[in-house]
């Protein structure tokens, strides 16, 4: 399992950890993330311990010719727990169920990294070997047995990743990055599996006394970075993702407000508030939301409630969602409010202002929805106001 390409894969699961550690120890109780957080602390010395020529300097620093390997085993085998304990923990259910299956799985996997522990003390290997131990040592005692329970360790845990991940992407319940990520894990997984496979064939070849040991030293090293490459991306998605979808949302809710901004913006006098030189998207996004609201009431004059409701029923008439036609009637409302402010400045108010204004309803998307109505000269807002003071009208 010696190979520079690990180091990849190393750099992507230590940058998720990174990312992970300030929430980790923010919530240092939550057995939810102390398993997220120790699987990619794991997973990442594996890769690096695994990857050429790290195994040379710890046989090197540690003064055997092959305490690389056990030590790689180990660790991989406590990776292939945590990736079982946190899908156990994701999936969740009774708290009682869910502590009595993760310790039951915590106690097998360190029962097997004694085993490795006291097997590799027990075992001779004189002869440094860092691409072929597997196969190398396959019949000398203990350091077989060591390879036997190593694999069927990390084979149990990557089936079990791998079905519980491709049950659970089949959710429709879930978030898209999330659902990526898992798809991507059980690829990776799969991957794993055939890892494990081909190397359980090369060291059964040599009990069988046949040398196919190019299936442990090329074809299952392959598998492993790929799948490493794989995991790591998996996790790294969600964690991510989720991160910059957080830092995106609110310049791409600012992006959609852009048309109302612009059609009231000019009912007011200039704004002089200062954000700062670098303002962050929330900011920015309040800061619109704030000169939109102020030119609905700079409107509330010139607005004829009578006129959003002819506007709503056209909409209807025409197969809109309610919040569809909602979002219509107050654009059409405040196209009209602003032909009436810019052609008649002497026109008596409708309605005295406060009673009634457009863009008084705030719920989630409803702003963005008005502002998609106002898009261009030739807006589904302007040809909805042009169709109710037209017999013929349009189709909107």
């Amino acid at each position: 399992m010696s190979d520079s390409s690990l180091y990849r894969p190393a750099v992507l699961m230590l940058v998720a950890f990174l990312f992970k550690l300030p929430g980790a120890l923010r919530h240092r109780r939550d057995p939810l993330v102390r398993s997220v957080t120790a699987l990619l602390a794991v997973a990442s010395a594996v890769l690096f311990l695994a990857g050429t020529p790290s195994p040379a300097w710890v046989n090197r620093l540690s003064g055997a010719p092959n305490f690389a390997a056990p030590l790689v085993y180990g660790l991989l085998t406590a990776c292939s727990g945590c990736a079982i304990v946190l899908l156990i923990r994701w999936r969740g259910g009774p708290p009682v169920q869910v502590r009595k299956r993760s310790r039951w799985c915590l106690g097998a996997y360190s029962f097997i990294i004694a085993a490795l522990s006291a097997l590799s003390a027990a075992g001779d290997t004189p002869v440094e070997r860092l691409r072929d131990f597997d196969t190398y040592y396959a019949n000398t005692p203990f350091i077989r047995e060591i390879t036997f329970l190593y694999l069927v360790a990390h084979i149990a845990a990557a089936l079990v990743v791998t079905v519980l991940c491709w049950r659970w992407s089949r959710s429709r319940s879930i978030p898209g990055l999330l659902r990526a990520g898992l798809v991507l894990l059980v690829i990776g997984n799969v991957l794993s599996l055939g890892y494990g496979t081909f190397k359980f064939a090369a060291v059964g070849a040599r009990w069988a006394g046949v040398d196919s040991d190019v299936l442990s030293t090329d074809v299952a090293r392959s598998l492993a970075s790929s799948s490493a490459l794989l995991v790591g991306i998996g996790f790294l998605v969600p964690l991510v993702g989720q991160r910059f979808a957080g830092a995106c949302r609110p310049w791409a809710a600012y992006l959609a407000l852009g048309p109302l901004w612009r059609a009231l913006h000019e009912v007011l006098p200039a704004d002089g508030l200062r954000i700062g030189m670098r303002p962050s998207g929330k900011l920015q996004l309040m800061r619109r939301e704030s000169v939109i609201h102020d030119g609905h009431l700079a409107l509330a004059p010139y607005v004829d409630p009578l006129l959003r409701a002819q506007a709503y029923d056209y909409a209807r008439s025409r197969s809109a969602a309610p919040d569809q036609a909602e979002a219509l009637a107050d654009a059409v409302m405040v196209v009209a409010a602003l032909r009436a402010r810019s052609s008649v400045c002497e026109l008596a108010p409708i309605v005295p202002v406060g009673q009634y204004a457009p863009g008084r309803d705030y719920r989630p998307g409803h702003l963005a929805r008005v502002s998609r109505h106002l898009r261009g000269s030739s807006s589904t807002a302007y040809a909805c106001l042009d169709a109710l003071a037209s017999p013929a009208g349009v189709a909107v």
